[in-house]
């Protein structure tokens, strides 16, 4: 038996009822490596877990968190790949804001050599999100005109870099101006734009003489319905995310949220036809359970050797309120990581 510590939330609801708590670990199962974690990567998915918005969210009491990195310090007597000491980077279905846990040998990659913990920690669920989103469901193709919203995330970051490698054209949309500079200047985006009152002008002007080929859409609302309008004949429209129903607070604003859904966009699948465009849409999650199919986009996004994640935020484990709650807001750049501590 270890003791650990982690994070649990006794039920969905308020992020504010998450704690810092201390339990017990058994040892690995037979085919289970017990991990060491170094650092954890903080997700979207997470905060609409703990707010209870998440259909995937397990019922009752449980440990947020689908990504992290570390070092083995144990393994099941059916384990040969693995040995103590080995780093690696994993995914779990929730149960990833924690210093130790034990999990099957196969939801864990080895940590690249000059890759720090950090960057493992933020590479698997944004790598896996982007490449199958652009690749298995966009049909990503050399010289195709891709707009990627929240491009200054840990997503839009690395679809950028994956779109480059196959010789598409990127066109990324960010909330706040001072995210500009950072993306023309470190990500090479062909165009940045801000999405405001004047986003349909901003993103025509964007495209120039160019076709609006596939949508990596992740906010929602007026800027899916104006983005699905531009969006050219044979276009994919790919929905991984809807960002616009995200809380700043630490539950949900009912209301707003009911607002929100009443007056969404609604596309009729009737018309599909007629307009001859693509909608689609997926949840990560759903690759867990597909083990065989994950490990081998992880294998082919691998082959692409891009670089290292953006890590914009590291905070220590003991902060982990305070990561969320700046990652709520909007403000950051590239990945936020929560770090434990040797």
């Amino acid at each position: 038996m270890l003791q650990r510590q982690m994070y649990r939330m006794p039920k969905a609801g308020s992020i504010r009822n998450l704690e810092l708590v201390t339990e017990m670990l058994i040892q690995p199962q037979a085919n289970e490596v017990c991990v060491k974690v170094k650092a954890v990567g903080l997700n979207f998915a997470d905060i609409f877990a703990m707010q209870g918005l998440y259909s995937a969210t397990p019922k009752g009491s449980f440990i947020p968190g689908l990504e992290f990195s570390g070092e083995i310090i144990a393994v099941g007597e059916n384990v040969h790949t693995w040995k103590t000491g080995d780093k690696v980077m994993g995914v779990t279905r929730f149960g990833g804001y924690v210093s130790h846990l034990n999990i099957n040998e196969r939801y864990v990659v080895p940590l690249p050599e000059n890759w720090s913990f950090e960057e493992g920690a933020g590479f698997l669920v944004q790598g896996l999100t982007a490449y199958y989103a652009l690749k298995e469901l966009g049909n990503l193709h050399k010289d195709m005109t891709v707009l990627i919203h929240s491009a200054a995330g840990g997503v839009g970051i690395l679809a950028n870099r994956i779109c480059k490698k196959f010789g598409a054209y990127t066109i990324g949309t960010v909330g706040r101006e001072d995210k500009v500079k950072f993306l023309q200047e470190e990500e090479a985006y062909d165009k940045v734009i801000v999405r405001d009152k004047d986003f349909p002008e901003k993103l025509k002007t964007a495209l120039g003489n160019r076709p609006l080929q596939l949508i990596l859409e992740c906010i929602g609302g007026k800027v899916l319905a104006e983005g699905w309008k531009l969006l050219a004949p044979t276009g994919r429209m790919v929905v991984y995310g809807n960002a616009s129903f995200t809380s700043h607070g630490s539950r949900p604003n009912y209301f707003k949220l009911i607002w929100k859904y009443l007056n969404r966009p609604k596309i009729d699948p009737l018309r599909l036809p007629t307009e001859n465009k693509s909608l689609l849409g997926f949840n990560l999650i759903y690759l867990y359970e597909e083990t065989d199919r994950m490990l081998r986009f992880l294998l082919e996004l691998q082959a692409l050797a891009l670089k290292s994640p953006h890590i914009g935020h590291v905070f220590p484990f003991e902060e982990m309120q305070p990561a969320i709650r700046l990652f709520q807001q909007g403000k950051t750049v590239g990945k936020v990581v929560v770090k434990l501590s040797e």
